[in-house]
């Protein structure tokens, strides 16, 4: 496939049309391909971890959890690239390119003779991620424009991690009836086929409709500076000229209140979900608990966070973001907490169900917001470079939870990550702006 094919055109054609009921059936193929991306990740989420200690002979839980630094580590830096690919190539060849690499991954988890092979099936994981997942974000921000942003990222999250939901509970159910592998790793190959499929043949191009948006209307927070702050200073003045891509960073990580507290608040959300991924399982082995059960409350956290999603995003779009992002980050921690501190399968399902909620309060509000501030010229990659830093947290959360785990025990770990979780939810209230005020939200 050509690049430059799918490029906007540079001669007159018809004018993209902003909006999630014009571009509804678009939004909606992209809406299921996320999920299957989000599938690809639900197939380790019970099975891999026991897998290192059943098969593999693994004991020290850092090495356990080198498969999630891997991933991490490898999906974050490819964030930072799809975001540029994407606004110098195109959004529909980044999308092809991740299901490519992303093809082998079952296979390699199925037949791996050693964890090395693992660990590599999961920097291949990490660039089929940091490809598919950031280019639909960004696909459907380009579709829906600036008034729907916050609904559309909770479809999109919801999709993908009510898939990592689903087929966590599948796999748990299929390797508690036919063993750990190579079974369970039958649906990320069906995931990964079906995804390529649709992603050539049928996903449209939809950098014209970020153009189109950069040439007719200003974004959400240049609109707030002409109306009075709704707390705090207010926003300060966001570049609208195209931005190189180190300009875009600064801005991204450091510079802009917004733009780096969301940045922050993502790397330790993230840094959550690698403990409830790789120790979680761990944890409740340890206690007794049958694979299937196991399954249950691999999948419960998700199932409610990408449930959720379908209301907190568009709540977010009434009410505005940051609260919504403190406030999630912080209920985050009270359930982390609540997990060290209780016993049983039924406290630990309530307790996950409660990390997943607050989740979902957080997970689309954070990239709505990232979409509020950014430009359409440099939206793309402030979006890469957000997620550059979420996914980061995959990675230093596998580092810091396994240290932590094996110096002390998994309980202490966990007490660590949740008192982390707590002081971003502080940074957020004290650093960050409202990025969707009142008169840009809907009535």
């Amino acid at each position: 496939m050509n690049p430059a094919n799918s490029r906007p055109p540079s001669h007159p054609g018809p004018t993209p049309v902003l909006g999630l009921r014009e571009n509804l059936g678009q939004f909606v193929l992209l809406v299921g391909v996320n999920a299957l991306v989000g599938g690809m990740i639900g197939q380790e989420r019970t099975v891999l971890p026991l897998l290192a200690r059943s098969e593999f002979g693994l004991t020290a839980l850092t090495t356990t959890l080198t498969f999630i630094a891997a991933f991490g580590a490898v999906k974050a830096l490819t964030n930072f690239f799809a975001g540029t690919l994407s606004d110098r190539h195109g959004r529909k060849p980044v999308l092809v390119a991740g299901w490519l690499v992303g093809v082998p991954v079952p296979l390699l988890l199925m037949w791996a003779p050693t964890w090395g092979w693992v660990v590599a099936a999961n920097v291949l994981l990490g660039i089929n991620q940091g490809l598919t997942w950031s280019t639909t974000v960004i696909m459907k921000i380009d579709l829906v424009g600036p008034r729907r942003r916050g609904l559309a990222m909770g479809f999109n999250e919801a999709a993908g991690y009510g898939a990592v939901a689903l087929t966590a509970l599948a796999t748990g159910w299929i390797a508690e009836r036919w063993g750990l592998r190579p079974a369970p790793f039958f649906l990320g190959l069906a995931f990964a086929g079906l995804g390529l499929g649709l992603s050539t043949l049928v996903v449209r191009e939809t950098h014209g409709h970020a153009h189109h948006e950069a040439r007719s209307r200003s974004t959400p927070a240049a609109t707030a500076r002409s109306e009075p702050p709704v707390e705090g200073p207010g926003p300060p003045a966001v570049p609208t000229e195209r931005l190189g891509t180190a300009g875009v960073f600064r801005l991204t990580s450091f510079t802009e209140p917004a733009l780096s507290a969301c940045s922050q608040a993502g790397l330790v959300n993230n840094l959550n979900d690698g403990l409830a991924w790789g120790l979680f399982p761990l944890f409740f082995a340890r206690a007794g608990l049958s694979v299937a059960r196991i399954g249950v409350l691999a999948a419960v956290y998700p199932a409610v966070w990408g449930i959720g999603q379908l209301w907190t995003g568009a709540l977010s779009d009434r009410v505005g973001r940051k609260w919504l992002i403190a406030g999630g980050m912080a209920l985050q921690a009270l359930a982390i907490a609540t997990v060290a501190a209780v016993s049983g399968f039924g406290p630990w399902l309530a307790a996950t169900a409660v990390l997943g909620a607050g989740t979902a309060m957080v997970y689309p509000t954070l990239l709505a917001a990232i979409g509020d501030v950014a430009h359409p010229a440099w939206r793309a990659r402030a979006i890469g470079i957000y997620r550059l830093w979420r996914d980061s947290g995959f990675a230093v959360g596998a580092i810091v939870a396994g240290l932590i785990a094996d110096a002390y025990s998994i309980p202490v770990a966990i007490y660590a990550v949740a008192g982390l979780t707590l002081v971003s939810a502080a940074v957020v209230a004290v650093r960050m702006y409202e990025t969707h005020p009142p008169a840009n939200r809907e009535r």
